[in-house]
């Protein structure tokens, strides 16, 4: 089987991310070379690849994710170009992994081509060793404004000739006003390349939705190709925190006689909200996202997530008042927790030229640490030990600490020191890390035991890991057991069909 498939979507989170990586894990189970693919992605959520050359790279968390589920590991072509937004204007662009420029809507028309031009080469490469690409577009398909140069839509399926199918998300109501509206903005030549749609968190009965399956076929010339129910177990991974909606998972019932409860605040420019999704996979642990103080001052655990804003995200703390209640929890006794940008925050100190350009401004005063911020950005995937348990992580920061000697919360293989502790507030650089068993299950008692939970009883037989592959089986179950696979197979190979009517008015 050789040949490629773009998903393209009606908005932002219809489905496309675990739509293309549930296309991948059928195909990788049926013995295909499959890889993901997605020219341009803005994402705060990423990952981080060392290269053979000992370099680090950043790409798209999701298409880390969709790498697991070809059971290949991630490669910086995957995602060419990763936008991460440090504002409502601007990005930091990484370029194959790189960090090389900021872009905003004034200088984007200028990079755009060489941004097209390394994901189009990265595209050629990755066809070379691969069977099948599931590339992945971004946003929708008929963002007409962006249509002009456009390299992740139908600028990239116009380039290679790619059969393209759009999945809706019917939980949001309309999809098939979407269906049709996509189309119908779309130029002859790009509809040409249109060739289905897929209903994305339908609930119900399928046979009620037959007659609106049946007439948007007759009005666009197009089938459904299947209809994936909603499945509570999808969650992991997610390339934006908005889409946890405000409790993460589906946590399993206590395994003592009390749940641990955690607030992770939702901050403005959050990054690798990830870290936290080891925690919600523990029975007894209910993670919520807040960005309400009285949600502060009920919980057990504080969660400061890393940030692609931090001195900004810091004052926004201030603003809303979150940072008199992170104060207060603190004050109390009760464990608090910084990742990244989040233990940056807790510092006495931030010095930050690079990111904000805001030279030195007070941190929350919680650690007994100073945070400078350096051009250079740290990318690395270190191993090491923390509470007497080996850990794995992932760093992606630009702020390091210049000031202080605190008790440290990780060491590195090396015995360097890694983070700090003060008590009941705890901060890290690393991301990942709580996604090793053994240390998640210590630090989750030394959380309860500081917070009076006494009846918490941290399960011993949860493996992220485990959680994890089975998510993603989950996806590969969805697509084959609710999708016309046979449809999607020749789609791969052949193409989109010829004489797909047009719709109009189409686009000019």
């Amino acid at each position: 089987m050789t040949g490629a498939l773009l998903v393209t979507g009606t908005t932002s989170d219809a489905g496309k991310s675990i739509l293309t990586a549930g296309i991948c894990r059928w195909l990788h189970r049926n013995g295909v070379r499959v890889a993901p693919f997605k020219s341009q992605n803005m994402s705060n959520n990423s990952a981080v690849v060392v290269t053979a050359d000992g370099r680090g790279g950043e790409l798209g968390r999701a298409q880390a994710m969709q790498a697991a589920a070809c059971g290949i590991a991630p490669d910086l072509r995957f995602n060419p170009v990763l936008l991460k937004p440090g504002s409502d204007r601007s990005s930091q662009v990484v370029l194959l992994g790189e960090a090389v420029d900021t872009v905003t809507a004034g200088n984007y028309r200028t990079l755009r081509p060489r941004l097209a031009e390394t994901a189009f080469a990265a595209f050629e490469e990755l066809r070379s060793a691969y069977d099948v690409l599931i590339c992945e577009g971004a946003g929708s398909p008929t963002e007409i404004n962006l249509r002009d140069g456009d390299f992740v839509n139908m600028g990239l399926a116009r380039r290679f000739g790619l059969p393209t199918v759009v999945v809706g998300d019917i939980d949001r109501g309309g999809v098939f006003a979407a269906f049709f509206g996509t189309l119908a903005l779309l130029s002859p030549e790009d509809q040409e390349l249109v060739a289905g749609f897929v209903i994305n968190k339908f609930r119900g009965d399928p046979g009620l939705l037959r007659p609106g399956l049946d007439m948007i076929t007759k009005v666009t010339g197009r089938p459904v190709h299947g209809v994936l129910p909603f499945h509570l177990d999808v969650w992991l991974d997610a390339e934006d925190s908005l889409a946890y909606g405000r409790v993460l998972g589906r946590p399993g019932p206590p395994r003592g006689t009390e749940w641990l409860r955690v607030a992770v605040v939702r901050l403005p420019r959050i990054s690798n909200a990830t870290d936290v999704e080891a925690l919600a996979a523990e029975p007894g642990v209910q993670v919520r996202l807040t960005i309400e103080p009285g949600e502060i001052a009920d919980a057990d655990l504080v969660v400061l997530p890393g940030s692609k804003a931090t001195v900004s995200d810091l004052a926004w703390l201030r603003d809303t008042g979150l940072a008199g209640a992170i104060h207060a929890h603190a004050a109390a006794g009760r464990p608090l927790l910084g990742v990244c940008g989040g233990y940056q925050m807790l510092a006495e100190t931030i010095h930050d030229e690079v990111e904000s350009g805001r030279g030195t401004v007070p941190g929350l005063g919680l650690l007994p640490v100073g945070i400078t911020f350096a051009a250079r950005k740290t990318l690395a995937r270190p191993a090491g030990s923390g509470l007497g348990a080996p850990v794995r992580g992932y760093e992606i920061h630009h702020g390091y600490v210049s000031a202080g000697a605190p008790d440290p919360l990780l060491r590195y293989d090396d015995g360097r020191p890694e983070g700090a502790v003060a008590g009941n507030v705890y901060g890290t650089h690393w991301h990942g890390a709580f996604e090793s068993d053994e240390f998640r299950r210590r630090f989750l008692t030394e959380v309860a035991r500081r917070a009076g939970r006494r009846g918490f009883t941290v399960a011993p037989d949860t493996r992220f890991a485990a959680v994890r592959e089975r998510a993603l089986d989950v996806l590969g179950d969805l697509v084959e057991e609710n999708l016309d696979t046979a449809a999607l197979w020749r789609l791969i190979e052949q193409g989109a069909p010829p004489g797909l009517p047009f719709l109009p008015p189409g686009a000019p």
